[in-house]
């Protein structure tokens, strides 16, 4: 037995016990007037123990009580004393939410509404919630704007009392919300028509409801969106109802979201309506009909699967939904519908601040939209024949998948599980002070009183730390979410393909899919070739070796990334054809089962264009460089000729040897563009477009060298005595500039010098040597080809192939013309005899930066080229405003005006020295040569034309000049631009506008 006075019998104790976290102001107000005698209540204090916030809980009690009548307080006190629902529901209510405590403590008799039980108990509908509000609104005739909003809080506190004390389920809860909300507008517009009676008889007006009102599941706190429907009534003109109902619709919504000193209800957003916010607020039928069959975007129609009429003229809102029903059930035959989801999709992720990103509940991975994302592309997929999937309402609509079998049972349960408990927790954070937030709180206090009222739904031990426990739940659902949303699309794909065992495919949890039911969502998710992608998962996934079974694990995931990209057809083909070659190796199939990023990196690499695949292909065992975190470094220029030396070193014969030398030359190009493919080389544009161009002209470099040195070898071989002379190879063009794209030539000039008492011979072995080179890495092979141009040279294709350098000097001093001076600015010694290089370097730099700058007619002559250029050698029906390499304001226009600048000023400026045009930009910026605005604007037209070729070539596999024709082509390139799906020709119209202030710049400077 305790004695008395003992710490433990103390009051403050106790009140810990129960989960007091401030005892002693507890105490404090357990002793104030209006509680005499609650203080000793165990019954009572217990129940205050069990709320999610006793301290809240007894503070809304205090209010409350102290607000009341004497006799009412005794009334309240004495049912509170008797009756338990009336004491669970009471103070449930004023431990999870101090607003409708507020409301309490304000409207103190409307705790009155907690007690009857008949019609507690029966779960109001529309009906019932209309009655009360327009009773509350009669009563106060003066004030119907408060009145409705007084009256809407008393409904409110019914159903959160409800939910609280599991009187009701979420799905019930959400769907009284929605009926309140419905009743509310249809009070609201009543009373409008009361206060605008002309505007009333001249017009016909129904009130859509839209998104989780429309599918009644409703939050405590969430706008409600509509859409405004009318007709003229007999006799009046169209324009004029119209114009009256605008003005019910605009005064409805005002009184719905104003605030006043009852506060709020809640915004009406009628942003849903055709053309949005710009769109007129009220629209006739006909006009909504003309609107959605010419205009309306994918996203509108799959928002109009929740469409419900909610007030007003019900007759013309049932026509509004039955007109309409059509339109949204073939939505997913649309031809953008995939793309339009999926860019809906993006932009919603994409707007969410990087520091709620792991908080929110409803937009973040593993959140609410996820499910609703699933449930409705499932649904418009699918509904097109099952009228059982027309449902608004997520669950139901949730419900139907499953019992179609176009969800599995199990993960029908497991999603409705987690759906419910992520919404419980989002109207438990929203209720504490009715405000519309979808973020878990990271308060202490708050977090606790969540944990605490979402105990019952908590599978865990929440008595030793509820919150920790509420976190892990938490957790827990949103990964399932996750899981499933990636799994519901595409795991019964495989169902319908792999031939599983009747037994095996009835599974619980295993949907059965029908052949047409696999294409149609294959069709969805953006394939154009959906029996053959059909027929790759089947090659892929059936039987019963351990290699299909890792498939079937694995191919779920891989059809989401296949999806969410420009071409899901040459992904799944890719992959499949990967597999195929690789299947049997144990480490291949280990390595994108257990590299998670292994496997995305091998799905956006396949699905990104040609070029990559292509290169892969021919030696699948690449993929294991994406296993490795740094496997997709580009290597360097040293590391390079060091591998490729040493691989022509063992070669028999030079064939073998540049075979070799080819072989590491397609492994590297394959690396070099993955990682471009991936975003490897960062997000500036400029220094992506660097690295790759640097990394694919280092590659080529190491290339030549190890060519070079083994046709240098075989020549020794067959004559049995050293080359008489030494080489060196001069890189020019986009090569000498470090420039290189994916589809460009290694543009060369060949120089030799013969060794002491060879003379008579050495020309011979030089054109021998580089002609062998020259052929050798062009021949047919299964190696991508190196295409050595070397039309550069002096006298182009007529004159010999390869000079001395006294013959190259006796050319520039006697015959060269200003175009060779030009084309020289990026010449650099990039393989072969390296002391021979830089004394053709020494050679060619006084003509290349003239001391005299540029005389007239030469830069006349110049001007006069470059004219031609573009009259002349533009292609037939190209677009000039879109042709990377001569078009307006492209590489052309901003290469010659940059070497124009040099050829005037490289003799003073040694920064003009160089064979980069970006850098060539940035000097003649620093010396004053180029205003900085213009020097932005060439820079810009310039990164862009580089980088649209190579996406050109990544996406196709060949070169190319101009945007692609076709669109699933050009989606790919604008995709590896950075433009999101649906975007090709925003990235047209950004290029037309980037190189059009190119252009100008570039005829006031270079045409002067």
């Amino acid at each position: 037995m305790t004695a008395a006075g003992s710490r433990t019998s103390r009051p403050e104790v106790r009140l810990v016990r129960r989960g007091f976290t401030d005892p002693e102001a507890a105490v404090r107000r357990l002793s104030a007037p209006a509680l005499t005698g609650l203080a000793d209540d165990a019954v009572l204090l217990d129940a205050l123990g069990a709320t999610a916030d006793p301290d809240l809980a007894l503070l809304g009690l205090a209010r409350l009580l102290e607000a009341l009548g004497e006799s009412e307080r005794h009334a309240l006190r004495d049912t509170l004393t008797t009756s338990k629902p009336l004491r669970d529901r009471l103070l449930s209510v004023l431990g999870a939410s101090a607003a409708l405590g507020d409301h309490l403590a304000v409207h103190p008799r409307d705790w009155h509404a907690l007690v009857t039980f008949d019609v507690f108990d029966m779960h109001p509908g529309t009906a019932e919630f209309h009655h009360e509000l327009t009773q509350r609104v009669a009563a106060h005739p003066g004030d119907p704007a408060d009145a409705l909003r007084a009256g809407y809080r008393r409904c409110l506190l019914t159903i959160a009392a409800r939910d609280l004390t599991a009187t009701t389920d979420l799905a019930k809860a959400a769907a009284e919300l929605a009926d309140l909300a419905a009743a509310t507008l249809r009070t609201a517009l009543a009373i409008a028509a009361e206060q605008d009676a002309e505007a009333a008889d001249a017009c016909r007006l129904s009130v859509i409801a839209m998104g989780k009102c429309g599918g009644r599941e409703l939050n405590y706190v969430s706008d409600v969106d509509v859409i405004f429907v009318a007709e003229a009534r007999e006799g009046v003109e169209e324009h004029r109802a119209l114009q009256a109902a605008t003005r019910l619709a605009a005064r409805m919504m005002r009184l719905c979201s104003d605030t006043t000193g009852e506060g709020t209800i809640w915004p009406v957003d009628a942003n849903l309506r055709p053309e949005g916010r710009n769109g007129p607020l009220v629209r006739t039928l006909a006009s909504h009909l003309a609107y959605y069959q010419r205009w309306a975007k994918t996203w509108e129609f799959q928002a109009l699967l929740k469409a419900r009429p909610v007030a007003g003229d019900a007759a013309l809102g049932e026509a509004y939904v039955e007109a309409l029903a059509p339109m949204v059930w073939q939505a997913a035959e649309r031809e953008n519908f995939v793309a339009d989801v999926q860019r809906m999709r993006r932009r919603v992720v994409e707007a969410i601040p990087a520091t709620e990103l792991d908080r929110q509940l409803k937009l973040g991975p593993g959140g609410l939209r996820d499910v609703e994302f699933s449930v409705q592309l499932l649904q418009l997929v699918h509904g097109r024949t099952d009228p059982a999937l027309h449902s608004a309402n997520t669950l139901e609509a949730l419900a139907a998948l499953s019992a179609g079998g176009y969800v599995g049972r199990a993960d029908a349960a497991s999603l409705d599980s987690a759906y419910r408990f992520l919404r419980s927790l989002e109207h438990r954070i929203q209720l504490y002070r009715l405000r519309r937030t979808h973020l878990m709180p990271t308060d202490p206090a708050d977090l606790r009183r969540l944990a605490r009222s979402m105990a019952s739904m908590i599978n865990d031990d929440t008595k030793a730390d509820p919150v920790a426990a509420l976190e892990r739940e938490w957790k827990r659902h949103a990964l399932e979410v996750r899981r499933l949303h990636e799994k519901l699309f595409y795991r019964p794909l495989l169902d319908a393909v792999a031939g599983l065992s009747a037994g095996e495919a009835l599974t619980p949890g295993t949907a059965a899919m029908s052949s047409a039911a696999a294409k149609a969502r294959l069709e969805a998710l953006g394939f154009a070739d959906p029996s053959a992608a059909l027929r790759h998962l089947g090659a892929l996934a059936a039987g019963v070796s351990r290699k299909a079974a890792i498939q079937r694990t694995l191919l779920p995931v891989l059809l989401g990334w296949f999806a969410d990209s420009a071409d899901p057809d040459a992904g799944l083909l890719g992959f499949r054809q990967v597999s195929d070659a690789l299947g049997r190796t144990p480490w291949y199939l280990r390595l994108l089962r257990d590299e998670s990023a292994a496997a995305e990196q091998l799905a956006r690499i396949l699905s990104a264009g040609r070029l990559a695949p292509d290169l892969l292909l021919r030696a699948p065992e690449a993929v294991a460089m994406l296993g490795d975190p740094q496997g997709l470094e580009p290597r360097g220029r040293a590391a390079l000729e060091q591998e490729i030396l040493a691989a022509v070193g063992r070669a028999p014969e030079p064939g073998a040897a540049v075979v070799a030398a080819r072989s590491v030359r397609r492994r590297e190009l394959f690396r070099t563009a993955a990682a471009d493919v991936i975003g490897r080389f960062g997000d500036d544009p400029g220094q992506a477009l660097e690295a790759a161009a640097g990394a694919l002209t280092a590659l080529n470099a190491a290339t030549l060298q190890g060519a070079l040195a083994a046709c240098t070898a075989g020549w020794e071989a067959a004559h049995g005595e050293p080359l008489p002379t030494r080489i060196a190879v001069i890189a020019m063009g986009r090569f000498g500039g470090h420039e290189l794209g994916y589809g460009s030539d290694a543009d060369v000039l060949f120089v030799h010098e013969p060794l002491p008492g060879t003379e008579h011979d050495a020309a011979g072995a030089a054109r021998a040597v580089c002609n062998e080179l020259r052929t050798l890495l062009a021949a047919p092979s299964t190696e991508p080809p190196l295409l050595v141009d070397a039309d550069l040279r002096p006298e182009g294709r007529q004159g010999p192939l390869v000079r001395t350098l006294g013959s190259y000097a006796a050319y520039y001093a006697r015959w060269s013309h200003v175009w060779e001076s030009q084309a020289l600015l990026r010449a650099e010694p990039i393989a072969g005899d390296v002391e021979l290089g830089e004394r053709f370097r020494a050679l060619i730099d006084p003509l290349r930066y003239p001391l005299q700058g540029v005389p007239e007619r030469d830069l006349m002559e110049i001007r006069r080229i470059k004219a031609r250029i573009e009259s002349e050698r533009l292609p037939r029906g190209a677009d000039p405003t879109t042709h990377t390499k001569i078009g307006r304001g492209g590489l052309a226009d901003v290469e010659w005006t940059v070497q124009l600048l040099q050829l005037q000023h490289g003799h003073e400026l040694h920064g003009l020295r160089t064979t980069r045009t970006r850098r060539a930009l940035l000097a003649a910026h620093d010396a004053g040569l180029l205003a900085v605005e213009d020097a932005e604007v060439l820079d810009a037209a310039w990164v862009l034309a580089s980088r649209v070729r190579s996406a050109v070539m990544l996406v196709r596999g060949r070169p190319g000049d101009s945007f692609p024709g076709e669109a699933r082509e050009l989606a790919g390139v604008a995709r590896y631009l950075g433009y999101g799906e649906g975007h090709s020709g925003e990235l047209v119209d950004d290029y037309r506008r980037t190189t059009r202030r190119a252009r100008s710049v570039v005829e006031r400077l270079f045409y002067g």
